[in-house]
């Protein structure tokens, strides 16, 4: 996650309430999920941007969980070719990992 992006989640945060935000990803790769889950709960891992040493535990969720959230046709734009090609089990994993383990909110999926 690049640190604009930190930036722009922290001031979110700080902004309407971590118990109000939700960060959804779209990553394609289990590895990089699982960092930027850990960044927006528990704080940056490299130590290199706005959110390095904040805990945040915002709750945190693939886009591939939401699914029965987003208008079909939305859907069916933006993402359903993915969900074709990719691991979804092993994105979804690795996301719900970090999330049961950091986040310090949730939401009812």
């Amino acid at each position: 996650m690049d640190l604009e992006n930190q930036g722009r989640i922290k001031e979110i945060a700080e902004k309407y309430g971590q118990d109000e935000v939700i960060v959804v990803l779209g990553n394609a790769d289990p590895g990089g999920a699982e960092v930027f889950a850990e960044t927006v709960t528990i704080g940056d891992p490299s130590y290199a941007g706005p959110l390095a040493g904040v805990s945040l535990g915002l709750p945190v969720y693939h886009i591939f969980e939401l699914k029965s959230e987003v208008d079909p046709s939305v859907w069916q734009e933006n993402v359903e070719m993915m969900e074709l090609v990719l691991d979804v089990e092993g994105l979804v994993n690795s996301i719900k990992e970090r999330r049961e383990k950091y986040s310090k909110y949730s939401i009812p999926v």
